[in-house]
């Protein structure tokens, strides 16, 4: 039978060990020749980063590594015991969030990395925030550099408490869903085998924790196509190559599809995974495909693909239940921040406020309040007059209907659109 598929994204504050930690598994598990290794430490060694050679598995690009942080998105997939996992290495500076963003739109779990020296950070809380803004349940949550705190279970267990508070009772993570692992990724410690360092410790390895991640309960295949756009390439000989997360339906060779919100219509020409051409694609594979009819000018990053017959919706007008986290006077009337769905990103008018709500049930705590403070939840009425973009309502396409609300540098808040209540007339070409 074939395993099932979970894409998961790794996030957290900048240098707590994201890439370091991905980099050590793929040597663990055998998937980078030694050969390779040997160079990157050598690169690394001449470059006065040598620590940072496990990153460079992930981190490609000069400058990532001459900076020694991860800029952009990165891809590798990874097959366990149970699972088929796509890894999303995504980076941590504050700089780069809207590319992290990008990442975890399009994960079903997350790995939440936070360094035993520093503990809970600004970003370990906007990192965590944004997961919990695109549907994010699941959390493996990393205590890494252990070895930097001697391998401290007063240290450990000061994190594991100090995260709860935010993760469980602030932003409401189920806390069955949160599991907490000590590692040091740079020496092995606990990522494949248990560790000796850490005899104090019963808990699965992160090899294990992350085998035994629950993978959607049911892939909404039967649903009409949907493919969240995050790169654009212009490949000699071959033209436009767009690639995404199929995040709904399925495609194969042949079919028409509709790119929003241009409205050019194609014809799927070749469909590529991790470089491997392939026949037809479906719900959690990250694609690339070449798409007669459409050309570069037609796609850009935070568009979606789907089908003539049923195109991705784009709004004016819609209504969201919005939660606020982390704003100095709330949300009002005439405020106008910008949101993140998927891999998209606009300006937002706030232009009613209809409901304070209790976030847990739903029900009405005060009709047409003047603000929506920090804690607070409400049901909003949004309009997006000025950049169109693709949102679905949470009952047809819950993944396309998540964003995140950001302003002043940084996540305030997040919502889950309910209902469309006008949508923009764009021809179909």
């Amino acid at each position: 039978m074939t395993k099932p598929r979970i894409n998961v994204v790794f996030i957290g504050h900048v240098d707590h060990g994201k890439s370091t930690l991905v980099g050590r598994l793929m040597v663990e598990l055998g998937i980078i020749h030694e050969k390779l290794l040997r160079q990157y430490q050598e690169e690394g060694k001449q470059m006065g980063k040598e620590s940072f050679f496990l990153a460079w598995i992930m981190d490609k690009t000069p400058e990532e590594r001459r900076r020694g942080v991860t800029i952009d998105v990165a891809w590798k997939e990874l097959e366990t015991r149970h699972r088929l996992i796509t890894i999303v290495d995504a980076p941590g500076h504050r700089d780069f969030v809207k590319n992290m963003i990008t990442g975890t739109s399009e994960a079903d779990a997350a790995v939440l990395l936070i360094a035993a020296d520093d503990g809970v950070m600004a970003q370990t809380k906007e990192h965590a925030i944004l997961a919990k803004a695109f549907g994010i349940s699941q959390l493996l949550v990393v205590i890494n550099k252990m070895d930097l705190v001697n391998y401290s279970r007063d240290r450990y267990e000061k994190i594991v408490s100090d995260a709860k508070e935010f993760l469980i009772k602030v932003l409401k993570f189920p806390e069955e869903n949160v599991t907490f692992i000590p590692v040091s990724a740079f020496k092995g410690e606990n990522v494949t085998k248990k560790s000796s360092q850490m005899g104090w410790y019963d808990g699965p390895t992160f090899l294990d924790a992350l085998d035994n991640l629950n993978p959607p309960k049911e892939l909404p295949i039967d649903k009409p196509f949907r493919l969240i756009v995050d790169e654009v390439a212009n490949i000699s000989g071959v033209g436009t190559i767009v690639c995404g997360a199929v995040v709904y339906g399925r495609i194969k060779l042949g079919d028409k599809v509709v790119v929003m919100p241009s409205g050019v219509t194609g014809e799927i020409r070749s469909i590529e995974e991790w470089k491997k051409p392939i026949r037809e694609a479906s719900v959690g594979q990250e694609v690339g495909m070449s798409i007669r009819g459409v050309g570069r000018k037609d796609v850009r990053v935070g568009y979606v693909v789907g089908t003539p017959d049923s195109p991705p919706t784009v709004p004016i007008e819609f209504l969201a239940q919005v939660s606020i986290f982390d704003h100095p006077s709330g949300l009002h009337v005439g405020y106008q921040p910008t949101i993140h769905v998927h891999t998209a990103r606009a300006p937002v008018l706030c232009s009613e406020i209809l409901a304070r709500i209790d976030p847990s049930t739903g029900n009405v705590i005060e009709n047409n309040p003047d603000y929506i403070r920090n804690g607070e939840a409400g049901l909003v009425r949004m309009r997006l007059e000025r950049i169109p973009i693709v949102m679905e309502s949470q009952e047809n396409y819950p993944r396309l209907s998540h964003f995140a609300i950001r302003d002043i540098g940084k996540t305030i808040g997040a919502g889950r659109c309910v209902k469309i209540i006008e949508r923009r007339d764009i021809k179909v070409k």
